[in-house]
């Protein structure tokens, strides 16, 4: 008998809940998806995308790594935002980091801590970027509270320069990008910034033509 039994018996008993309030659901969730929004964010175990914002499964489409990056040589978070945003047509994109990140706190320090070093390395990039004002907050967990800020925004940013983004706003597809910050001491999203949605919000610099 498998160890994880339990997940089964779970999973029939949540089946059956679901089915007990919608018959249909199943039914209908099997012939397509058609979310609205795409979740970009971290891969914390505490960190439930569809749970903490309410939604049901269909409702959002979901890629999740450590410390919620978005890098411009990751296919597969480049192949997930261009089905989201060409396929499905998400109008939102949702970059969600949370407070107290693993990858975040990894990256504040110079140990060695192996294959992810190499990952976490854009986020040293965003420290260095926002030395002074970091450096000048004397409370270390405020420190991180504030590069999990800074990290977020850097996603929204580096989303927001992609050809994905850029050609949808180019062909008038209606599409914003957030960044928002989740606390796992009292389950609330913050809202980071104001919401992007169109190319004059980009930089000059990262215009395509």
């Amino acid at each position: 008998m498998s160890d994880l039994d339990y997940l089964f018996k779970q999973n029939a008993e949540w089946a059956e809940k679901i089915k007990a309030e919608d018959p249909e659901f199943f039914a209908k969730l099997s012939q397509q998806q058609t979310p609205e929004f795409l979740w970009i964010g971290c891969s914390d175990s505490r960190v439930p995308a569809n749970q903490i914002v309410g939604l049901m499964p269909g409702d959002i489409f979901v890629h999740r790594n450590v410390a919620n990056l978005v890098v411009h040589t990751d296919l597969n978070c480049l192949s997930v935002m261009q089905f989201a945003v060409e396929v499905l047509k998400v109008k939102h994109i949702m970059v969600t980091g949370h407070y107290g990140c693993g990858g975040v706190k990894a990256a504040m320090q110079n140990q060695q801590v192996g294959i992810v070093d190499y990952w976490i390395r854009n986020i040293r990039d965003v420290y260095f970027n926002h030395q002074q004002e970091l450096e000048n907050i004397a409370d270390e967990e405020q420190r991180l509270e504030r590069l999990c800020e800074f990290n977020v925004m850097q996603q929204v940013a580096n989303v927001s320069h992609t050809n994905i983004v850029q050609n949808a706003w180019q062909r008038g597809q209606d599409l914003t990008i957030h960044g928002w910050c989740y606390s796992i001491k009292d389950g609330i999203i913050r809202q980071l910034m104001e919401p992007i949605d169109s190319l004059d919000e980009v930089s000059s610099r990262y215009r395509l033509s």
